[in-house]
């Protein structure tokens, strides 16, 4: 891959004047937590440190810490606790932390977490990808219980309230385009990680006269989607534009704060020679187009507004090729 293998966005910089970041998150399986550690600090130039027995952080990248770790919050907190056998209890909770650990071995990905990095350098994170792929990961179809992701998360242009609600609108717009672009792996689409926006919502925000100041935006998400399982995660963003009001809502203390958008739909095929992070890029910046080009925008948004209000409509149409074909990047 190159970089000419990835779409450009139609913002490069970020709120602050500077380069656009994204962060980027792989789950696999096919290789053992230290050997994935390993892979990736030797491909990057960069030093394995132990945070605890299932997290690794590597150091040395100007962009900030990678961490390599097994997907699994609880054995995560378990890992980090010192158990020296001189008590029951701590008998007790290594005997739990072996089982859970065991078990998790067959039904918990290890994941690869970048920090924010220059869009400019998304080619190095694929030449990665090919690299791994040839190490030996595993991705979503590898096995039929595994229920793989990979998210992007890229830095927003803007934290003006209008142009939270454009891509917004966007997304939701092309959600059905995405969700077959993406082809999703069963397993995940039985699960609830990666759900649509609820039907309410949707009929709210694309109407053509929802443009609402930032701290409505966020409380009308929060009335409908007080959840980080959302194909698009609103909470980091809104987290970190105003956390009381997102604390007031939900306790879910995975949600991390940050200045990003949190895409969450595409499958990690890490094994899959035709697949890279380049395509699920790409798709999102359908959405990042359609959001910049307002004109277009709003006809989309009333011809989908018109879709939905039609039950005929919904009966016999395909709304994710009416897209394709009418409301795509020209």
């Amino acid at each position: 891959m190159t970089a000419s293998d990835f779409q450009s966005p139609p913002w490069h910089d970020n709120a602050k004047g500077g380069e656009r970041h994204i962060g980027i998150e792989l789950e696999m399986s096919g290789l053992e937590l230290d050997a994935l550690a390993d892979l990736v600090a030797e491909y990057l130039s960069l030093t394995v440190n132990e945070k605890g027995r299932y997290e690794r952080t590597l150091t040395g990248d100007s962009a900030g810490e990678w961490i390599i770790e097994l997907d699994f919050d609880l054995i995560k907190k378990l890992g980090r606790k010192e158990l020296r056998d001189e008590s029951f209890a701590d008998l007790v909770n290594r005997s739990t932390e072996e089982l859970l650990a065991w078990a998790a071995k067959n039904l918990v990905p290890v994941e690869i977490v970048s920090p924010p990095l220059p869009l400019g350098r998304l080619d190095e994170v694929e030449h990665l990808v090919s690299f791994l792929r040839k190490k030996g990961a595993k991705g979503t179809a590898d096995s039929a219980v595994n229920a793989f992701g990979m998210q992007l998360n890229p830095e927003l242009a803007s934290h003006d309230a209008q142009h939270i609600m454009a891509c917004l609108k966007a997304f939701v717009c092309l959600y059905d385009w995405l969700y077959k672009q993406s082809d999703i792996n069963f397993t995940r689409r039985v699960t609830s990680y990666v759900d649509p926006f609820p039907p309410q919502y949707v009929k709210k925000i694309i109407v053509a006269e929802y443009w609402p100041d930032l701290a409505n935006l966020i409380d009308d998400y929060l009335a409908d989607n007080p959840t980080r399982n959302r194909a698009l995660d609103m909470l980091p963003l809104f987290k970190f534009l105003d956390e009381q009001r997102v604390l007031a809502s939900t306790e879910d203390v995975l949600i991390k704060a940050r200045p990003t958008f949190h895409y969450r739909l595409p499958d990690c095929q890490i094994d899959d020679p035709a697949w890279g992070i380049n395509v699920a890029w790409n798709d999102w910046i359908e959405v990042e187009r359609l959001a910049a080009d307002k004109q277009r925008l709003d006809a989309c948004c009333s011809a989908y507004h018109e879709f939905l209000q039609s039950p005929l409509k919904r009966l016999m149409g395909d709304w994710a090729s009416i897209v394709e074909a009418k409301w795509l990047n020209p």
